[in-house]
């Protein structure tokens, strides 16, 4: 069985975010920048899977810049078996990614595709759902827990008041969530063996697919500032304030 795994650079998820001058995005020039938390936790179960038998193959996807090729090697580190590089320097949103995945879908064929749930800078939560509607695939998101069968794949995920469990015939798509995993580190072996495995270009406008950017960003603003808290002296106090200053009851 064929894994493929997208992942995404995007600023460090200890960095403070900063909001440009100009309020037209998030600064990030002269700052940190990694992989996607929730993709790490996919390219860790990619690797699992292959490591239990289940997976011949995991390949790991980008679309970036050439800097982008770091998160391939960090991949390929963790145990992927190569990777493709998707080259392109504007901004790219979930359609446009969506239908590159598909084009590369087509290309490599997988059983199954493991992606973050989400990116933590645009937190759009698209991608995923997107690729399962252009591929015609079944899909699970917010994974918790994988068990791949004979042609299936059992995906648990956390709902309301429980956990819900899917069935899905192979090829799928899988979304991460935090609890599937804890992504392992790369050990200096690994990090030097990764050097020497392959990373393939895709040209997606060849595949004619179109990256260009259907929605313009407005305006970015920083949240308001917090105003400090007060300590009350009892519960009647408390009920008496939000009555009559915050007016919430």
């Amino acid at each position: 069985m064929k894994i493929l795994v997208p992942v995404k650079r995007v600023i460090d998820y200890n960095v403070k975010i900063r909001v440009k001058a100009d309020n037209s995005g998030v600064e990030t020039a002269n700052v940190k920048m990694g992989m996607n938390p929730f993709d790490e936790i996919a390219v860790e179960e990619a690797v699992r899977l292959k490591e239990k038998g289940k997976a011949t193959e995991v390949i790991a996807v980008t679309i970036g810049s050439s800097q982008c090729q770091d998160l391939l090697r960090t991949a390929m580190a963790i145990g992927a078996d190569r990777g493709i590089h998707v080259v392109f320097d504007g901004e790219t949103q979930p359609l446009g990614v969506a239908k590159t995945l598909k084009a590369i879908v087509d290309q490599e064929k997988p059983d199954l595709v493991i992606l973050g749930k989400q990116a933590i800078d645009g937190d759009n939560n698209q991608v995923g759902q997107m690729l399962g509607a252009l591929l015609g695939w079944g899909q699970a998101t917010f994974a918790s827990k994988v068990e791949v069968g004979n042609g299936s794949v059992n995906v648990t995920r956390e709902v309301d008041g429980g956990l819900e469990t899917l069935s899905l015939k192979l090829p799928a798509i899988i979304t991460t969530d935090l609890r599937l995993n804890e992504p392992r580190y790369a050990t200096l072996p690994n990090i030097m063996k990764a050097k020497k495995k392959p990373i393939e270009p895709f040209d997606a406008a060849a595949k004619g697919v179109d990256l260009t950017p259907r929605i313009k960003t407005l305006r970015v603003d920083e949240p308001g500032t917090r105003k400090a808290g007060i300590k009350v002296p009892d519960v009647a106090t408390l009920v008496d304030k939000l009555k009559n200053e915050a007016k919430v009851i």
